[in-house]
Order: C-alpha cells, then structure tokens, then sequence
C-alpha cells in the first residue's frame, strides 16, 4: 500500500503556470487614420498569427514556421 502511495504522488499533477497575455497596443502603431502592425504575419496561417521576433530569426508559436534573419 506504501508504495502505490507514492507512485499517486509523483503523478500529481504541478499546478499551471499564469501567462500573462499580449497586450494588443505593442501589436499595432496608429499613424493618424492609419493603422500599421508591428509584427509579421505567419504566412501559412494568415494574418491574425503574428510570428515572434528573436534575435537570428522569426517563428509562429501556432504552426512552427520559421524564418531565419540574414547576418
């Protein structure tokens, strides 16, 4: 019985991580009546999926893709 008890424990579960979300203002620049994003689209996704700016490339969190920056 000792021994089940303590293959349940290392199961549990670790309580979730919060994620802060992205806050939409550092997504787009509004320059008068225009409004411009600042981040790249995802192209296999379409527009909606932003991709994420690293220092040697750029990456869709949803699909994958990658582009890698030029030196």
């Amino acid at each position: 019985m000792g021994k089940q008890k303590k293959i349940r424990e290392r199961r549990e579960k670790k309580p979730a991580r919060k994620r802060s979300a992205v806050k939409q203002h550092k997504l787009y620049k509004i320059e008068g009546d225009k409004i411009t994003s600042l981040r790249k689209s995802c192209p296999k996704c379409g527009s909606g999926v932003f991709m994420a700016e690293h220092k040697d490339r750029t990456s869709c969190g949803k699909c994958g893709y990658t582009e890698f920056k030029k030196k």
